[in-house]
C-alpha cells in the first residue's frame, strides 16, 4: 500500500514532483500533434507548450521562465521544423510572464491566467513572423494574409484550453510546497 504524501521523505517527494512536471511536459508536447474535432478553429489547434510555459512562470522566476521557454521551444522545435525556431518565442514567454507576476499586474487565478496565454499567443506567432520575414521566402503581403487569423484562432484556443493544464498542475506545485515547507 502506497503511504501518503505527507509521509514521504522529501527527496522522494522532489523525485515524484520533477516526475510529474516532466510527464506534464511530455503530454502537452504528444498533444501538439494532434488533431480533434472541436478542438481546432481554422485548422489552427492549442498552442500546448505556450500554456505549459505560461502556467510554470506565473510563479517562478524570469530565468527559471526563460529555461522552461527555451526548453519547450526545443523540444517544439524537434516535433516540427526547426526554422523558424520556437525557443525566442517561448523563451520571451516565460521571461514576459514571471516578470508580469513581479510587478504584480496579476493575480494567480485561472482567468488571469487565461489572459496572459491569450496575450502571450500573439507574442508567439508574432516572433514566429518576424523570423518568417527575416528568411525572405515569403512576402510581408502573404505573411499579413494569414498571420492574424492564426494569431487569433491560437490565442483563442489556447485560452480557452489553458485550465486543462494550469489548474492540476498549479494545484500540485501548491500541494507539494505546503508539504516541503
Amino acid at each position: 500500500m502506497v503511504k501518503p504524501l505527507k509521509h514521504w521523505s522529501p527527496p522522494s517527494l522532489n523525485l515524484l514532483n520533477y516526475g510529474i512536471t516532466a510527464g506534464s511536459v511530455l503530454l502537452c508536447a504528444l498533444a501538439l500533434p494532434l488533431r480533434f474535432p472541436g478542438l481546432e478553429l481554422a485548422g489552427i489547434s492549442p498552442h500546448w507548450l505556450l500554456i505549459w510555459v505560461v502556467t510554470w512562470s506565473v510563479k517562478r522566476s524570469p530565468l527559471q521562465g526563460a529555461i522552461a521557454g527555451l526548453c519547450l521551444g526545443l523540444i517544439q522545435d524537434g516535433l516540427t521544423a526547426p526554422q523558424p525556431t520556437h525557443t525566442l518565442s517561448l523563451a520571451l514567454v516565460g521571461i514576459l510572464t514571471s516578470g508580469l507576476n513581479k510587478q504584480r499586474f496579476i493575480q494567480e487565478d485561472l482567468i488571469s491566467v487565461a489572459l496572459i496565454v491569450f496575450v502571450m499567443a500573439f507574442v508567439v506567432e508574432g516572433v514566429l513572423m518576424a523570423q518568417f520575414a527575416l528568411m525572405g521566402d515569403r512576402t510581408l503581403t502573404e505573411l499579413w494574409e494569414r498571420q492574424p487569423q492564426v494569431a487569433l484562432s491560437s490565442a483563442l484556443l489556447s485560452s480557452l484550453w489553458t485550465p486543462v493544464v494550469y489548474y492540476p498542475l498549479n494545484r500540485w506545485w501548491q500541494h507539494v510546497h505546503k508539504l516541503l515547507s
